[in-house]
């Protein structure tokens, strides 16, 4: 599946019940996740579907974690970003790109739609994200060894 096809017409339902400037960032963001499971080696083909009633995207190689996006009415001057809290995604996000993103409690980027998207700064941590399985097996072996 590319970027430009939806996996289910309840996905593109849920694109487009979003005002247009927030479906505008989060197919930004859609489009990263596809374009960056095409680059980086070892992730591939992404998943597709609804989680919690959001977007959500999952490297089929099992290379990282679900990502999930979304807008939400009562909050909309912002998407967000969701990983899984029980990662240390937020973490690191918080601590090595906070300059460029917001951060909400262990689990969530803040993206503010009343300015451009840091997309070098998104595009990091979702690189983190469809990769997190992989990076943290490699660094068990490393640390095996």
């Amino acid at each position: 599946m590319g970027s430009g096809d939806f996996a289910s017409p309840d996905v593109a339902a849920k694109f487009n019940a979003c005002p247009a400037h927030a479906r505008r960032a989060l197919m930004s963001i859609r489009g990263w996740i596809f374009e960056l499971a095409g680059e980086i080696d070892g992730v591939g083909p992404i998943t597709e579907s609804l989680k919690w009633g959001e977007p959500a995207w999952r490297p089929k190689s099992g290379s990282g974690i679900t990502i999930r996006a979304d807008w939400k009415a009562k909050t909309p001057d912002q998407v967000m970003i969701f990983f899984d809290c029980k990662t240390d995604l937020i973490d690191r996000t918080r601590s090595l790109l906070s300059a460029d993103l917001t951060t909400e409690g262990n689990r969530a980027i803040i993206l503010q739609l009343d300015r451009p998207l840091p997309e070098p700064a998104i595009k990091t941590a979702l690189g983190w994200a469809l990769t997190y399985h992989r990076d943290r097996k490699q660094d068990r072996k490393q640390q095996a060894t």
